[in-house]
């Protein structure tokens, strides 16, 4: 039985943390499925671009960076769609008809020998070629196979090519006299007759294509050598005349009345918001899904839409609906497990949620693993011990608790590393800002909050040089404010943040920024920045005092 994808992720504009977190709960987890026989596969996933230190640490110990995923929302992969198998062009329209009414659907897939789409054939194109039936041309315009004839009227080949196609002439029934066939027939025509030797024998000599003998009637030697001589195909089915020259038609390729152009398809990586808003405007009742590398996979209709299976979700280092991937609202959140104040986040059903008061989710995460006995690998002691470093600023972050340096030490052993030397690695890999654009450094680390109306969004950019630091505060003032109309928010505050003096450059952009700063901390209006001694942690010394302030006001 295949298990059931859980995906475990952090934030947007992940940190160290979120994306640690995230593989290492996926590895707890994954451990817990196997000791108790579970139905569930936990797969770490990002929400964003990995930064220089996350990818430092990913590569020293030696982890795949997780794939990234943008949006939550329920794609055409998470449905059940119908895998109607898809159709060579030259079936005739009598065997279409007939899978139709097998298969109980009104819309078939064409497709060619690689199982690329070529088309689509519905019910009302099978109606069509029954209203062109006075088009007594129409059976060779539309190249028919003679072996597409046999099958549909359950015949049989006398003499000839099956294979060969009808390509001129008309059709004509050999039921009147022998002077008004040969005024009827003339050459490459097809010509459907009865027992009669002598309208069979003018019909050859009149140089017809093929003729078809009706009622099962038994071809003479003399007629299948006359036949052989100028290459006529003969056919004999057990049908009479009359349901012949009805079911004749039947016999065109389904390729001369499928839909080849315009089609409407979906790819099987297409949200259901945008399925359901084309197939609004289309009246078209079934679809054709493809692959990633457009390949024909399956079908589906609106009827499909009814019963999706929403993605299912558990979120580390965040609980900020402005945070997490896109749509979260249309996926199962199970589980959530982080360290920072209660957010906007909403779940239509319980879930289990573990918040602490740490200075990092990965802190939380260790205590699991020895709650549950579990083993912790040398590599994911590594990820762990790097997060807490990273979170808590190798300590000096007032987030950072006695049980989070306790777990880092333990962790350390465990990963067999100098804790100085790793958080020293990390932090001069993610102050390396000369290789990053002005939006990749302000969005590495850039969380949207919401106090009452407002929605303001912080930056923190780390590092061990104040000279890299001042670099990095002039590039950024230049694209606050087209930050501020990309992301719909009314004020930016970016923390440049010194880890050696433990000190913060605080800069910002919005009509009330420089005032909301002011009021935080106490102290005079600067319109472009204020410098913060002391203040490290944006989760408890920027925060909580921005939207004091905020909603102060």
């Amino acid at each position: 039985m295949a298990k059931k994808t859980v995906w475990v992720v952090g934030h947007k504009h992940p940190d160290t943390d979120s994306i640690c977190a995230a593989i290492a709960y996926a590895d707890y987890k994954n451990q817990l499925e196997e000791k108790e026989q579970g139905s569930n596969r936990y797969v770490p996933k990002r929400a964003g671009s990995i930064n220089p230190e996350t990818s430092y640490v990913l590569e020293r110990f030696e982890m795949e960076v997780p794939e990234l995923e943008t949006d939550a929302g329920t794609q055409i992969r998470d449905i059940s769609i119908r895998k109607t198998e898809g159709v060579s062009s030259h079936i005739s329209m009598k065997k279409a008809w007939e899978m139709m009414k097998i298969l109980n659907v009104v819309t078939l897939p064409v497709v060619n020998a690689k199982n690329k789409l070529e088309g689509l054939i519905v019910t009302g194109d099978i109606a069509k070629s029954y209203m062109d039936i006075y088009d007594t041309s129409i059976l060779s315009t539309a190249r028919t196979q003679y072996k597409n004839m046999i099958e549909t009227l359950g015949g049989a080949l006398v003499t000839g090519n099956e294979h060969g196609y009808f390509i001129k002439g008309k059709v004509v029934v050999g039921s009147g006299s022998l002077e008004v066939l040969q005024e009827a027939v003339e050459s490459d025509d097809l010509v459907i007759v009865g027992d009669r030797e002598e309208s069979q024998l003018l019909a050859i000599s009149e140089n017809c294509s093929c003729m078809i003998v009706t009622n099962g009637h038994e071809v003479s030697q003399e007629v299948i050598e006359a036949a052989e001589k100028r290459e006529v195909v003969i056919i004999s089915t057990p049908y009479d005349t009359f349901t012949t020259a009805r079911l004749i038609n039947q016999s065109m390729p389904i390729k001369f009345f499928m839909t080849r152009e315009d089609i409407i398809s979906f790819d099987e990586d297409d949200y259901l918001t945008d399925v359901r808003e084309a197939m609004s405007k289309i009246r078209h009742r079934d679809f054709p899904v493809l692959n990633e590398n457009q390949d024909y996979i399956g079908m589906v209709s609106r009827r499909n839409l009814m019963s999706t299976q929403k993605k299912r979700i558990i979120l580390v280092d965040h609980n900020e609906k402005s945070q997490a991937l896109s749509n979260i609202d249309e996926a199962e959140v199970l589980e959530i497990i982080d360290h920072h104040r209660l957010g906007s986040l909403e779940t239509m059903s319980p879930v289990f949620f573990r918040n602490q008061p740490l200075g990092c989710t990965s802190t939380i995460i260790y205590q699991m693993y020895q709650e549950k006995g579990l083993t912790i690998s040398k590599k994911i002691a590594g990820l762990l011990l790097s997060a807490i470093l990273s979170d808590t600023l190798m300590f000096r972050s007032p987030t950072c608790t006695s049980i989070d340096k306790a777990a880092a030490e333990n962790l350390a052993q465990i990963a067999e590393v100098d804790m100085e030397e790793l958080a020293l690695k990390m932090f001069e890999a993610g102050s390396n800002f000369e290789s990053k654009t002005d939006e990749e450094i302000l969005n590495q680390d850039f969380k949207i909050f919401k106090a009452g109306t407002v929605n303001f969004g912080v930056a923190q950019v780390s590092a061990m040089s104040q000279q890299e630091l001042d670099k990095v505060g002039e590039r950024l003032h230049n694209i606050l404010l087209q930050s501020m109309g990309e992301k719909k928010i009314d004020m930016i505050f970016v923390m440049l943040t010194n880890i050696l003096t433990e000190s913060t450059t605080l800069i910002y952009e919005g009509d009330d920024a420089p005032v909301i700063a002011a009021r935080a901390y106490q102290c005079a209006v600067n319109p472009h920045w204020l410098e913060l001694k002391g203040v490290v942690s944006r989760k408890k010394q920027l925060i909580p005092a921005l939207i004091r302030a905020i909603t102060e006001n």
